[in-house]
């Protein structure tokens, strides 16, 4: 049974016009205190004029750039050689060296999630106002989440809505506070747990603050025999880094959804954060919560993580553990099942698994679900956002990858009470890069993030080529109706 999938005229393409201002280190610190130095050289009669200068360039560009300039010469400081007096405008002049614009979108704009957007007010019967979630792309191939609203139209028009000019990234909740037997336990995963561990957690309250643990860190280092300082060491570094992975950003209400990045922010995600796979959740008591899974990369190693919302204002980023919290392509399902939360997965590559735990934060047995049977998916398989429920059973989109390493859309059906059982497959691709799409920074691939189903159609956002994001639209009858 042939399916109908009608491609969308709405076009998502990288613009390098979005840049978020980011600070610039030119080298080690007695680099930049040459810098500073020279500017601190210049006549006071010439720092007001260049300073003009550069705020007359760049302040149509960035929102409150005065006040950037104050907080990253703030940064340096230190470095600044004199004990006088420092004008503002040359606090500002100096702020302004170390700050650099960066093109999020510069390379790709793809590999999108949709969820439904937490406000549905003020829209005709059978629209929905939804939330697109993307992997920006830009200089260094350093991946970042950005995201756009937009509305589907009773007749499932897709409308996405211009992107704001001002880009902002998020401040970082300056003293989150954490959960002594939790962090204790994603400890014990990391294979962290000492004597040296236990003496710092012993010293911390049931919640502790990052600055608590920064204390009984130093003061256990401090304690330390010369013995056995290297090894106290690299245990307070990862204790630390488990901390700084595990944190909070903030928003502010006033700024529209599409000028909120979130950019890399700790060691783990130095190279980027990618592929974010966003799902509302069910909770049990009947409220609902936005998650997201995405692959942190450090330039070496590849590292599942979890992000929480309730509002897409703030956001809290949590370590996923656990000897089945590996690789790529993790993706919650929507709600729990028979009491437990459910994750597709795939170690391996090549097979999807699917795995339960009672906690959303910690993964130990996996089982392999699908893997690689049809000439287009011989290569590997993968899931493609998480799994949409429907009376039939769970819909999962799945990727698979063939000849000369094209990417295709499939497509398979879960049982909804038990989703070990696959009772349903697409034998042939559900979408394929046509001529239009197949060029791009990586040739012959579609692949999605997520998608969801409204008015009797899945509407798919999906990535051209690691490039642009294009929209698809199929009937689930008929998709359901292809399977075997």
């Amino acid at each position: 049974m042939s399916i109908d999938v009608k491609r969308q005229a709405t076009l998502l393409k990288p613009d390098q016009s979005r840049v978020l201002l980011r600070p610039f280190n030119p080298g080690d610190p007695q680099r930049i205190g040459r810098i500073v130095a020279r500017v601190m050289a210049l006549p006071e009669h010439r720092v007001e004029p260049l300073l003009n200068e550069v705020c007359a360039e760049f302040s149509q560009r960035h929102a409150q750039i005065r006040k950037l300039f104050l907080e990253r010469f703030e940064q340096v400081r230190e470095l600044v050689l004199t004990d006088g007096e420092i004008s503002e405008q040359r606090r500002l002049l100096i702020g302004s060296y170390f700050l650099a614009e960066y093109s999020l979108e510069s390379a790709a704009l793809f590999n999108p999630s949709i969820v439904p957007d937490p406000d549905q007010t003020g829209l005709p019967p059978d629209a929905l106002r939804f939330i697109l979630s993307l992997r920006a792309t830009g200089e260094g191939h350093i991946s970042s989440i950005t995201f756009r609203s937009g509305i589907i139209h009773p007749d499932n028009r897709i409308e996405v809505f211009t992107a704001a000019g001002f880009l902002t990234e998020p401040r970082q909740i300056p003293n989150p506070l954490y959960e002594k037997p939790q962090f204790t336990k994603k400890l014990s995963e990391l294979g962290l747990l000492s004597e040296f561990t236990r003496r710092v957690i012993d010293k911390l309250g049931e919640r502790f603050a990052l600055e608590e643990l920064r204390t009984s860190l130093e003061a256990e280092l401090h304690k330390s025999r010369s013995s056995d300082t290297a090894v106290c060491q690299d245990a307070a570094h990862g204790i630390w880094m488990l901390a700084r992975s595990n944190y909070e950003v903030q928003f502010q209400s006033k700024q529209s959804l599409s000028e909120r990045i979130i950019f890399p922010a700790t060691p783990s995600q130095r190279n980027g954060v990618e592929d974010a796979r966003f799902v509302c959740f069910a909770n049990d008591d009947g409220t609902q919560v936005y998650y997201a899974t995405f692959t942190a990369f450090d330039g070496n190693v590849i590292m599942p993580q979890l992000v929480q919302t309730s509002d897409f204002l703030l956001f809290r980023f949590i370590t996923l553990n656990g000897p089945a919290a590996e690789n790529k392509g993790m993706a919650l399902f929507p709600r729990k099942i028979n009491g437990l939360y459910a994750m597709l997965s795939r170690q391996d590559n090549e097979n999807i698994y699917v795995m339960f735990s009672d906690s959303v934060y910690f993964w130990y047995d996996r089982t392999v679900l699908l893997k690689p049977v049809f000439p287009w998916e011989l290569v590997q398989l993968g899931n493609c956002g998480s799994p949409i429920e429907t009376d039939a059973g769970w819909l999962v989109l799945s990727h698979g990858v063939g000849p000369m390493r094209k990417y295709c859309i499939g497509a398979f059906l879960l049982d909804r009470d038990d989703p070990t059982k696959v009772i349903g497959r697409l034998r042939e691709p559900l979408l394929k890069p046509n001529e239009n799409e197949r060029e791009g920074y990586v040739p012959n691939v579609v692949y999605t993030c997520g998608a969801l189903f409204h008015n009797g159609e899945l509407i798919i956002p999906y990535g051209l080529a690691d490039h642009a994001t294009g929209f698809a639209t199929v009937p689930l009858n008929e998709v359901l109706a292809a399977m075997d």
